[in-house]
């Protein structure tokens, strides 16, 4: 029985076989489970109060105008205000999948939400592909192994991919592509041939992919110029890297110009791909903040807010909320650096959820978030202590990524994109762990010490390699 289970976690790669490509059946697996969970705990249920505000939130309100008929649009509609005009609150991508799917399936239907939660599924389920091809390519089959089906069955990894009609779970998977693309694109775990083999094309695609991240969550550009200069450092040798480079610039541009050519028609202002960041600002450091968003100063929630949002439109009051955010912090920085470290232990410890009805509830989620968090970056300093391949380019990715949500506001989902390097560096650590040697045993002064004996203690000493065929 254990036999066929290690077969089945565990199994013989052909020598055909990629040594970078994860076993199927750990996509078909992790696919099965959120599926299977989504449908039978009816999570694609949303409740109607508010008027299916929850299903999707602004999202789903951009998506319904969308498919009505009304174009990019409504972000706060409700029964009194259907219509609050043109909108650039969101960036585009996920909006517009919700908008195909409601077109399809209906507006606010258990068919849509079903199909747009399976979306998410199939997407956190290719996420493991790529961690297996991460921790490949860096470390051993070994971390690999583990780390893909840590992400496959964890709880915590597909929360969001069965629950959310939000843009999370596809942030994700295209950021984790960007790092296997990188990793591929510097040669990491293949012969320095491999760097020049279809490189343009790869160039290509790392400006469109991070095009889609840009118009899917802009929080994320800010590692963008790490990730092309680290490649860049790793290729600089090889001929066209900085044409590729440059390629890959104009790529991303045309790819997002589209959008903010509509964004200046429409607002006659340029708006940089969305527009409600002077909003999140107030939001999370106003009169009256306290680390957490003030939800009941947003517009869907405050009717007075939402009449401010309609008569100035949104651009004039995303400026306006944005010019009282930074007067308030310039007049109150103590109170700024408070509520910013406080997001920072939220960020890595967990926020504080109002469902949690117990202490042991509470306390619970906490320790797994922040134990989680720790192995993570335990992980990485590990991996940079011991030079492996990319550990630097991990490191600005932790570095980096938070960053925003530092100085606006955080939300557990927020970590998310960074989660599947956190589940590599985590069971790094833990393999990377020895058992402390036992003392040789004692014998004579004078008695010679037979060949196992000294194999034994050289062993012991000798240091496990971090990098296994």
């Amino acid at each position: 029985m254990l036999a066929r289970l290690k077969s089945f976690f565990d199994p013989p790669l052909p020598e055909s076989f990629s040594q970078f490509r994860a076993p199927a059946r750990i996509f078909w697996v992790a696919l099965i489970v959120r599926v299977a969970f989504m449908t039978l705990a009816h999570t694609y249920r949303f409740r109607t109060i508010d008027d299916h505000f929850q299903f999707g939130w602004e999202a789903g309100r951009i998506g319904q105008a969308l498919a009505t008929g009304f174009g990019y649009a409504d972000p706060f509609s409700n029964p009194v205000l259907r219509h609050t005009g043109p909108t650039a609150w969101l960036a585009p991508v996920y909006p517009f999948l919700i908008g195909t799917v409601f077109k399809l399936f209906g507006v606010y239907t258990s068919a849509s939400a079903w199909v747009l939660l399976a979306i998410n599924c199939i997407l956190s389920a290719a996420t493991a592909q790529m961690i297996w091809e991460i921790a490949a390519r860096c470390f051993n089959r070994r971390v690999a192994l583990w780390s893909a089906w840590m992400w496959a069955l964890y709880p915590a990894a597909m929360q969001y991919a069965v629950r959310w009609v939000w843009e999370m779970t596809l942030t994700t998977t295209l950021f984790t592509c960007t790092i296997v693309l990188a990793l591929r694109m510097a040669g990491i775990g293949n012969s320095p041939a491999s760097i020049r083999d279809g490189q343009t094309r790869r160039w290509v695609l790392f400006g469109f992919l991070w095009a889609l991240i840009a118009l899917c969550n802009t929080s994320l550009l800010i590692f963008l110029p790490v990730a092309g200069l680290w490649i860049l450092a790793k290729t600089w040798k090889q001929s066209h890297s900085l044409t590729g480079a440059i390629l890959a610039g104009l790529v991303f541009l045309a790819v997002i110009t589209p959008w903010e050519i509509r964004n200046y028609k429409t607002f006659h202002a340029f708006v940089p791909i969305r527009g409600n960041v002077g909003v999140e600002m107030y939001l999370g450091n106003g009169p009256g903040s306290t680390g957490w968003e003030m939800g009941y100063d947003h517009p869907f929630v405050a009717p007075s807010e939402l009449r401010s949002y309609y008569a100035l439109g949104e651009v004039n009051y995303a400026k306006a909320r944005g010019d009282a955010a930074r007067q308030y912090i310039a007049a109150h920085p103590r109170h700024f650096l408070a509520i910013t470290a406080l997001r920072i232990y939220f960020f890595w410890a967990s926020i504080p959820h109002p469902d949690d009805v117990s202490w042991t509830t509470a306390t619970g989620r906490i320790l797994n978030f922040s134990f989680l968090s720790l192995s993570g970056i335990f992980g990485l300093v590990l991996a940079l202590h011991a030079r492996v391949p990319a550990a630097g380019l991990f490191a600005w990715a932790f570095l980096l990524l938070p960053i925003p949500y530092y100085l606006i506001s955080v939300q557990a989902r927020f970590r998310h994109p960074l989660e599947p390097l956190i589940c590599i560096l985590a069971v790094y650590l833990f393999q990377s762990a020895q058992a402390r040697p036992r003392p040789a045993p004692q014998s004579s002064p004078g008695a010679p010490r037979s060949r196992s004996d000294r194999g034994v203690n050289l062993l012991h000493l000798a240091p496990r390699t971090l990098l296994e065929p």
